[in-house]
């Protein structure tokens, strides 16, 4: 029997392989138009490295990201890599996640990203769909909300994020080459980030 960790990986790996054309669609307006490609491979990857019966959350989460980075080109590899890599460490030797687990899970998440992508908020990436849904769920959480209500305010305020991304030039990346021309075009980072943040709520409410 797969294990509750198990099962939601492979939530997010499937809905990343399903969006895997509309990803790579977004990246052919602004880059190498290759991150729904990469990312479907990565996780084709790592459903297949994982075990299904392991409990240790940080375990499972450092097995996706050793394989994401070995096995995704491009920058999401190492961005997403790094990621699911500080996110095992919050939670390693645990089964289950906390309200306040989760917060320091963002924290390491969106830590780790800046370290290796060397981006801020503002900037057309990732973060910006990130960092608004960490500021929303912490809030949501020290309101006194439970998780799901807590991770639903943080995929909207992602997908705020996105939108925002719509209307910034990117300065990082292969969309940076762009300059001004990049602006209408929303972040396909941004857009697999929330994708993955929808995942986890969805499957957290069952």
């Amino acid at each position: 029997m797969a294990s509750k960790i198990y099962d939601c990986i492979a939530c997010i790996g499937n809905a990343i392989i399903e969006n895997k054309d509309f990803l790579t669609d977004l990246d052919r307006e602004i880059g190498d138009a290759d991150h729904g490609v990469n990312m479907a491979r990565g996780f084709t990857e790592v459903l297949a490295a994982i075990p299904q019966d392991e409990t240790d959350l940080g375990v499972v989460l450092k097995k996706v990201g050793m394989t994401l980075l070995s096995k995704v080109g491009g920058a999401s590899g190492p961005l997403y890599g790094t990621a699911y890599m500080k996110a095992a460490g919050v939670v390693a030797g645990k089964t289950e996640v906390t309200l306040e687990d989760g917060k320091a899970m963002f924290e390491a998440v969106i830590g780790g990203i800046q370290m290796r992508g060397k981006a801020v908020k503002g900037e057309k990436t990732m973060l910006d769909a990130l960092i608004p849904a960490q500021e929303a769920y912490n809030a949501a959480v020290d309101g006194g909300d439970d998780a799901v209500t807590a991770l639903t305010k943080a995929v909207e305020a992602a997908k705020e994020g996105v939108e925002f991304t719509k209307t910034i030039a990117a300065t990082k990346g292969r969309a940076s080459y762009l300059g001004e021309r990049s602006i209408g075009h929303q972040d396909p980072g941004a857009t697999s980030a929330t994708i993955t943040l929808e995942c986890i709520r969805d499957f957290i409410a069952g």
